[in-house]
């Protein structure tokens, strides 16, 4: 949330203002109607005091990424881009309207499955992205909205860079810390695909655990103090019961300290998404790639199962001459044993994954050369059981083993403890430090003043109802993370439609639809703090109502 007064709405041709929808370092996004076709779109606007080439540079080249990519279902769809008359170039993009996941880990326990859907269907998108050669560089649950039906979209796409220059990134303005790999605060910086496999997970983790991976609550969280734990300190496992150990080995590979250490691909965590799901008996969400690379993808027998769940607009082929990849019957070795211990040593395929009929997914799928014809007569007999040949027996290893093994203790204990008492200098006393203790709970927050309800547009034909516009100035307690809600007071029954409460973000003024045929209507403001602690509220009533 940015602290500076949101800007002036631009007059745009073909759009009415309705209200702000939020405010960023370098724009504000508002919400417009839109008059032919009539419908609702979010407008992004550049401020118009900069004047920094690279940022307007930025702003177009996110414009174009997202146009590129907007036919995702999961990516934010942009309708146009133009310059408004007082020269500040907007971009108009889809309206989500429901809360974006960036307010909703805070507030209120989002289930498994539905972080899990999420995770899958956003890696989805990042992957898409990722073979059309853009990093995204700021996944974070603020960036992924919520569509009318309830599907995830991830928008922001304006410190992305290509691909093949993640290794000269020139430094880390921008991003967000919380959710940021550690590389990014490496000196140079450097950012590949694998970074945005992070910050993903990183957004799965906020979204079950209520906060940030590596915030501490009753401690400092500074920026200073997550850089260091997000460099330095191991991921904490989430500690929710209905969250399965599956799940935190999935998070803990996509969010290993070295990038080599984690999933390759963002297709690779998804999939170690559903194989989760599996192993929850939860339906499989799909996950949707466009694939743009004229080479097929790399295959491994981890992916059979997935693959149904998972629509590749091109598809990979599959060499007659060689079958699968040949890996055939043979075991894969676990490429992230080192970063995550497997869970048990009964399924060699990874975590969370499903019995089935048949013992592997290849039994269930016949391969065939192009053009081969299927038999039509019975299947010939395997060939005959050899005998097994008596085998001559062998001395047991196990005794040289035990013998060097206590050897090898004994030498390590003698090396110490002559290096403790005839080496290392006497341990000096440490002094002791205050430890962090929780800050003490803060009182409801103060009531928002000069309360102020005025119609700035009456009805109109077709069903367009009257809009007022309710004002107010911020309470001198207003803190960063506060907001308002505004509601009409004391409606009737049979007006539901407007009767809800609306939550303000970072703006001291909203819209209202007036409710028709109400005589004395007023408004109410309340001040909401992060912790869900309100004042009291402030009326102000609507003189021609």
């Amino acid at each position: 949330m940015s602290s500076r007064p949101p800007s002036p709405p631009p007059r745009l041709p073909g759009y009415e203002y309705e209200q702000i929808l939020g405010s960023g370092g370098f724009a504000d996004v508002f919400l417009y109607r839109q008059a032919r076709p009539q419908r609702r779109v979010a407008i992004k606007v550049l401020l118009s005091n900069v004047l920094d080439d690279s940022v307007r540079r930025q702003f177009d080249a996110e414009a174009n990424v997202m146009a590129q990519m907007s036919t995702h279902p999961s990516i934010v769809t942009i309708h146009q881009a133009e310059v408004s008359d007082d020269h500040r170039p907007y971009i108009v993009m889809e309206y989500c309207p429901r809360p974006n996941y960036g307010v909703r880990f805070r507030k209120e326990r989002i289930t498994v499955a539905e972080a899990l859907r999420v995770g899958v269907q956003i890696a989805g998108a990042v992957e898409t992205a990722h073979r059309a050669g853009i990093l995204h560089r700021d996944i974070k649950p603020a960036n992924i909205l919520v569509t009318d039906y309830s599907r995830p979209a991830l928008t922001d796409f304006g410190i992305s860079i290509a691909t093949a220059q993640g290794h000269e990134v020139e430094d880390s303005q921008g991003m967000s810390i919380p959710w940021s790999p550690p590389e990014f605060f490496a000196d140079p910086p450097r950012a590949d695909v694998r970074s945005d496999v992070f910050s993903l997970a990183a957004t799965v983790y906020s979204l079950l655990a209520g906060r940030t991976p590596f915030e501490r609550r009753g401690q400092r969280n500074t920026a200073s103090d997550l850089i260091h734990r997000i460099a330095a300190e191991p991921l904490e496992a989430l500690d929710r019961p209905d969250v399965p150990p599956e799940l935190n080995r999935v998070l803990s590979i996509a969010m290993a300290k070295d990038p080599a250490g984690r999933y390759d691909t963002a297709l690779a965590f998804g999939r170690g998404l559903q194989q989760v799901e599996l192993a929850l008996s939860l339906p499989v969400t799909q996950m949707d790639v466009l694939d743009d690379r004229g080479t097929p993808a790399m295959h491994s027998a981890e992916d059979d199962e997935m693959d149904m769940h998972t629509r590749i607009r091109k598809v990979a082929t599959v060499d007659p001459e060689t079958g699968t990849t040949g890996h055939g019957d043979r075991r894969r070795l676990d490429p992230f044993a080192g970063v995550a211990p497997a869970l048990g040593a009964a399924s060699p395929a990874g975590p969370g994954r499903a019995s089935s009929a048949s013992s592997s997914p290849g039994e269930a799928t016949q391969l065939r050369p192009a053009g081969a014809r299927m038999a039509s007569g019975p299947a010939p007999l395997p060939p005959p059981q050899r005998e097994p040949e008596e085998e001559t027996p062998r001395t047991p290893a196990w005794p040289f083993v035990t013998l060097a093994a206590v050897l090898v203790v004994l030498v390590g204990v003698g090396a110490t403890l002559g290096v403790r008492y005839f080496v290392a200098p006497e341990e000096k006393e440490r002094a002791t430090i205050e430890v962090n203790t929780p800050d003490a709970p803060r009182e409801p927050p103060g009531k928002p003043t000069s309360v102020g309800v005025e119609q700035i547009a009456p009805a109109k034909e077709g069903g367009v109802t009257a809009r007022a516009k309710v004002e107010w100035a911020y309470p001198a307690d207003y803190e960063e993370g506060d907001h308002f809600q505004v509601y009409w007071k004391d409606l009737p029954e049979n007006y539901e439609e407007f009767s809800g409460r609306r939550d303000v973000y970072g703006q001291n003024s909203t819209v209202l639809e007036i409710p028709p045929g109400i005589e004395d209507l007023c408004a109410e403001v309340v001040t909401v703090d992060e912790n869900g602690g309100a004042s009291g509220a402030v009326q102000a009533c609507l003189e021609d109502g």
